[in-house]
């Protein structure tokens, strides 16, 4: 993500509306989310972006990325495009079988980011619909299924935690830590906080000799990412309602509720 005065990298936002089968989130970027679903199998139906080495789909207009171009697009400044969204599909010819109401319903969820209807296609067989302004600021996606965000959750939490921690070896060189990918248990334990709304503030970690901890606030229900950060700025000098704790000795993470 490019360092702007909206740079939150290591706070991670989570509101689920468990009902729509969508995730309001800020905090976590494309690049995150890919790495989490390394064996990404669908190719991606561009709605809103600025890539410039995309294909063309006549029959829709769209764009779209083959699956073999995803890191490509993963490493592109997506943060920069603006508006950025996507629904990915399985095979090429699904898009030829589109009508004028999909494609209708796909085109307000990119200008919009609503559905009309449950945005799932069966032509498509799409698992997500990615839904991002700033991307890693103001994100919204669709899940078919609820799981795969608690998987991809359980990634990047670790992955954020050892980007922020880097620790110093012997000569000074430093190096990032590896910490495992949690227990997706722990954080569906953490549902009804999160239909609340929830912070995960990897910038408040803190780190003592055996263990770490990253402390929860519930924060409440935000599509305005300002107001959001503002929320958290006073919620963070009160005492925390969970905690995920990383245990170094036994390399294992807990979840600790207030």
């Amino acid at each position: 993500m490019k360092k702007h005065h909206r740079d939150v990298r290591d706070l991670i936002y989570v509101h689920l509306n468990q009902q729509a089968h969508y995730v309001m989130s800020c905090g976590i970027e494309f690049n995150e989310f890919t790495a989490a679903f390394s064996g990404f199998a669908n190719h991606l139906l561009l709605l809103k972006h600025q890539f410039e080495d995309g294909e063309y789909n006549r029959h829709t207009r769209f764009e779209y990325v083959p699956r073999d171009k995803i890191a490509k697009l993963a490493h592109d400044d997506v943060n920069g495009y603006g508006d950025f969204c996507w629904v990915d599909f399985n095979e090429e010819e699904a898009l030829d079988e589109l009508n004028g109401q999909d494609i209708a319903e796909l085109l307000y969820l990119g200008h919009i980011k609503q559905h009309l209807k449950p945005p799932f296609y069966n032509q498509l067989g799409n698992r997500f619909v990615y839904l991002a302004h700033d991307d890693g600021w103001f994100n919204k996606t669709y899940y078919r299924s609820l799981m795969d965000f608690f998987t991809m959750l359980s990634y990047v939490i670790p992955l954020k935690l050892g980007e922020l921690k880097v620790e110093k070896t012997l000569f000074g060189i430093r190096k990032k830590r590896s910490y495992p990918i949690l227990n997706k248990e722990l954080l569906l334990s953490l549902t009804s906080f999160m239909k609340e709304g929830i912070c995960i503030s990897i910038r408040d970690a803190d780190t003592q000799r055996g263990r770490v901890e990253i402390p929860i606030w519930i924060i409440g229900d935000f599509a305005n990412m300002d107001d959001m950060a503002e929320a958290y700025s006073s919620s963070v000098r009160k005492p925390c309602h969970a905690k995920l704790v990383f245990d170094k000795k036994t390399k294992d993470w807990r979840l600790f509720v207030s």
